[in-house]
């Protein structure tokens, strides 16, 4: 019997990121059975979510090998741009032991390659000394991939704040960035977080390649360019192997019932409003949205959480939002507005299956906080977008897709009350609902769906990436194999 060639996953103690990395190995198992043999590596951070817990199932059921690591814990008072790089940093001497055993246990199947979260960057010193390939998994766009690569000429050759800059950040292949729309560790360079966003960037340099969740077609100028740095070995060799989806989800009643009434609507009729399972908003900034999709008279689907002035409250939740036991969040919406707009609109608490509400033909728009994942779901259905960022990178990715690739809206915010006025947000709704932007929008964005679909077909540019990343991994002699 033929032996399989292993490979190494290592994941990040956020769900988000570990539903990503899976998927790619779901994808890789997919197109090529009975080739690996898998041992996935999970960082958990305080206890294992039930989010983790259902993809660790999903993993086992493939004949995945899991290992989840001891949980560690953060100070109370850690900042939210620092919780997950530190909890990298606590569980990394676990992370080397679970690698150390594999590489000198390992009697079945020849380890070759590690392939380990952007965060995870510290295990691919711990590669090279062994003379095994490295991989970065990169969850986000290949414009944000890029700002890695700069970061550090960024960094020595731009005096002050990024974000008092008058002129935009220009990179190779990618559209101008203002200073405030680079990610939250940028806005303070002083910060940890700046710092550890650096060491990252750095990090990364030291893997064999970088496989990005985007397709060619998406960013095609921003790929030429990375293509080009690879190339004269400014840093390592970029593979663009998405668009990788997660797959349905399996739903409960409550959650079938928003489902059924999307199907009485009409075709392109609905707005889907979500932030992400990570994603909040204040209170203020709640009234309003409310307010401005009740003046739109626009249907509107909306999955409705507790409102928090910190954006990224919910990132780190070790459970489902509804799970955590506080009040239902469809009190907190101004009064009146659940039996006013019981006819426009339809209202889901802290959570809805995206995947199968974004493919409804009813879905018109995307009011989203701009998490690549949510990108992505937008691009496979064709549905333009209301960009909407709250932390992290998705201020830039907002910028990529209204100012680069043209296919969503961005809402202005207000100067002085700091959050999007009920006007504007009547005003975007209707922009890309009913005015000819919209239409010019929902074009581009077919051209990408199609796109989308071509990649990841056999004979698609991502899915030859991968196959040609295949037949290199099962080429290779093994670690511990003479």
């Amino acid at each position: 019997m033929e032996r399989k060639t292993h490979i190494a996953v290592v994941s990040a103690p956020i769900v988000s990121h570990q539903i990503a990395i899976s998927n790619f190995i779901k994808k890789l198992l997919q197109l090529h059975p009975n080739k690996f043999h898998i041992t996935f590596i999970i960082p958990v951070l305080e206890s294992l979510s039930n989010a983790s817990k259902s993809t660790i199932a999903s993993l086992s059921s493939l004949n995945i090998d899991i290992i989840v690591l001891p949980p560690v814990n953060l100070p109370q008072e850690t900042v939210p741009t620092l919780k997950l790089p530190l909890a990298m940093s606590l569980t990394m001497p676990s992370i080397l032991d679970a690698l150390n055993s594999i590489t000198s246990t390992t009697k079945t199947s020849k380890l070759v390659a590690i392939v380990a979260d952007y965060f995870a960057y510290e295990v691919f010193a711990f590669a090279k000394k062994l003379n095994i390939l490295s991989y970065t998994y990169f969850p986000s766009s290949a414009t944000v991939l890029s700002l890695c690569f700069h970061s550090t000429l960024l960094d020595e050759t731009i005096s002050g704040e990024f974000r008092d800059l008058k002129e935009p950040i220009k990179m190779p292949g990618c559209v101008p960035i203002q200073g405030t729309d680079l990610p939250s560790s940028f806005q303070d360079r002083t910060s940890e977080s700046y710092k550890q966003f650096l060491l990252r960037s750095k990090g990364i340099n030291l893997c064999d390649g970088i496989l990005v969740n985007s397709f060619v077609e998406l960013e095609s100028e921003a790929v030429e360019a990375m293509n080009e740095g690879s190339i004269n070995g400014s840093h390592p060799p970029v593979y663009m192997v998405g668009p990788i989806m997660q797959k349905n989800s399996d739903n409960n009643q409550n959650e079938s019932q928003c489902l059924s009434w999307l199907d009485e609507q009409k075709p392109n009729s609905v707005v889907f409003v979500s932030f992400g399972s990570g994603g909040t908003i204040s209170q203020n900034q709640m009234n309003e949205l409310a307010l401005g999709l009740e003046l739109s008279s626009q249907k509107f689907l909306w999955v409705v959480r507790e409102p928090n002035d910190i954006a990224s409250a919910n990132y780190f939740a070790v459970s489902k939002p509804n799970l955590l036991g506080q009040e239902d969040p469809l009190c907190f919406l101004p009064k009146g507005f659940v039996e006013r707009t019981k006819k426009q609109g339809f209202l889901v608490a802290n959570w809805a299956p995206q995947v199968e509400i974004l493919s409804n033909k009813a879905i018109g728009g995307f009011v989203t906080q701009c998490g690549w994942f949510s990108t992505l779901e937008c691009v496979v259905n064709g549905v333009p977008i209301i960009a909407w960022p709250l932390f992290a990178e998705q201020r830039m990715i907002a910028t990529i897709l209204a100012d680069g690739i043209k296919i969503a809206i961005r809402p202005k915010i207000d100067n002085v009350s700091g959050v999007v006025g009920k006007g504007e947000i009547v005003n975007v709704l209707k922009r890309l609902m009913e005015g000819d932007e919209g239409v010019e929008i929902l074009r581009r964005m077919k051209v990408l769906q199609d796109a989308a679909a071509a990649a990841i077909k056999v004979d698609g540019s991502s899915i030859t990436i991968i196959s040609q990343l295949v037949t290199k991994w099962t080429s290779m002699k093994g670690y511990n194999e003479n």
